[in-house]
């Protein structure tokens, strides 16, 4: 069978379901083509959606935030499954399929089961349950995903040895747990375990984790997580893992020697482009498959684009869907959105949350800005003391010359939502006395923005507009 549509896309996940959303909007006849039984993608089968669900538990399960208030200890059953730590993302992933299916049905977007490929620039071969099928279209939009990479020396098939896709599926709480690497996934994970009360361990080859952050947050992040009782193996490379009788064995460089019950290997991603035939029809593909793409996201035969964790960096789901629709616009040329924009939120759901946005302070000074940064403690805002997060913080990041906020940085309770703040602050232009001149509600951890603004205004001085300052109580944040 034959079939013929505007946009074809393969695969669906966030960037699938927005991009062929997006050209729906304006009246193009779409197609998805998704493998597994239901929509979704790793964002809500096997990624995002479970791994936060499982640390809402832990942090409920665990008592984690009343700790501090009222001095809860809680031992959490060994012997409990994470199946049923996780029966409450069942309903949330049921919850968010349907409204998948809605968003499609309302849009009339066809959505195809099977496996797709492409037979040439503007046809996909679909191998259905119910034969072989070829669709042609005028544009195809590859939103695959990503898997997890599987470094060597490694034993896979050992059943104690999980990757970030499979760990969710362990039969119980672990005793003790290595992980090795110190990215976003792995810090996650490491944080939910030993929340559970799995003795855990983390080990990366860097001196830091998370180099990206901000180097104080960075560090604030790693004091967290030693306080949650995980072991930083830092400056340690993997070498091999083996069994030895009921315990795993993992060698580090140079020479240290961890044993625990089960591993998770968190080593990074690779793109999901093995059976697509893209390099038959010339698209090009680096060497973790990832599809290579230019500004607009269109690969190397124009007729094809890639969108979302399949072409690599950031491999975030929120700029996935922004890539699809903007990829989906250039291909039929709508004005409508011509660009992701470069100011892009980042949330880590650590223990605690940590999330940023911006320059850090010490990229924005590499920059050669004279920076000016300004703290705000949840612990002196009457919310934090309220909520029992006395170790939170809001940072900002100012350019001293302009007074403008180039970084806003948060951790701590409710961090990856209080970001956006700084993130409207930083794309309207905003100042230092934006937020100087802001009423907050109170209480609220919102509050700390105007206080961090006012620390940064002590060292910062006043505006020339305003040689007084404004009263003292307002330069040190009366």
């Amino acid at each position: 069978m034959s079939r013929d549509y505007d946009l074809v896309v393969i695969g669906g996940g966030p960037a699938s379901e927005r991009g062929a959303a997006q050209a729906a909007y304006f009246g193009k006849r779409v197609a998805i083509v998704e493998r597994e039984p239901a929509p979704g993608g790793a964002a809500v089968h096997t990624g995002t959606l479970p791994s936060k669900t499982l640390r809402e538990t832990a942090l409920f399960l665990s008592g984690y935030r009343q700790r501090d208030l009222y001095g809860v200890t809680v031992d959490v059953d060994p012997h409990l499954t994470v199946t049923r730590l996780l029966e409450r993302k069942d309903a949330v992933r049921d919850l968010e399929t349907e409204r998948i299916h809605r968003n499609l049905e309302r849009h009339r977007v066809e959505l195809i089961r099977g496996m797709g490929r492409l037979a040439d620039a503007n046809t996909v071969e679909v191998t259905t349950p119910d034969g072989p099928d070829r669709l042609h279209a005028e544009a195809i939009l590859i939103a695959t995903g990503s898997s997890p990479h599987r470094p060597p020396g490694i034993p896979y098939e050992d059943p104690e040895v999980h990757d970030a896709d499979g760990i969710l599926r362990i039969d119980r709480l672990p005793r003790s747990l290595a992980v090795m690497g110190g990215g976003v996934i792995a810090c996650e994970y490491a944080c939910m375990f030993a929340a559970l009360g799995v003795e855990v361990h983390v080990v990366d080859p860097r001196p830091g984790l998370l180099p990206f952050l901000d180097r104080e947050m960075g560090e604030r992040l790693a004091s967290a997580m030693r306080g949650l009782g995980i072991a930083l193996h830092l400056e340690r490379r993997h070498e091999r893992v083996e069994r030895e009788r009921d315990r795993l064995v993992c060698t580090l460089a140079p020479g240290e020697r961890l044993t625990v019950s089960s591993v998770l290997v968190a080593a990074g991603r690779q793109g999901n482009t093995e059976g697509l035939g893209l390099e038959a029809v010339g698209v090009e593909v680096d060497a973790r498959g990832y599809i290579v793409v230019d500004g607009d996201f269109r690969t190397a035969v124009p007729s094809v684009y890639a969108a979302g964790d399949v072409i690599g960096f950031p491999a975030l789901a929120s700029v996935s869907m922004e890539q699809a629709r903007v990829a989906v616009c250039h291909a039929f040329g709508f004005a409508y959105k011509r660009e992701v924009s470069d100011l892009l939120p980042y949330g880590i759901y650590t223990i605690p949350e940590v999330s940023c946005v911006g320059l850090g302070e010490e990229e924005a000074a590499r920059r050669g800005l004279d920076v000016v940064a300004g703290r705000a403690s949840f612990g002196d805002n009457v919310r934090g003391q309220i909520v029992g997060d006395r170790d939170g913080m809001v940072k900002l990041v100012f350019d001293r010359s302009s007074r403008r906020l180039v970084g806003c940085h948060c951790i701590g309770e409710r961090a990856s939502e209080l970001v956006h703040v700084g993130q409207a602050v930083i794309a309207l232009g905003g100042t230092i006395e934006t937020f100087i001149q802001m009423v907050f509600n109170h209480p609220t951890l919102g509050e700390a923005f105007k206080y961090a603004a006012y620390d940064a205004l002590a060292r910062m001085g006043p505006s020339p507009d305003d040689p007084a300052g404004g009263p003292v109580g307002d330069r040190v944040g009366g």
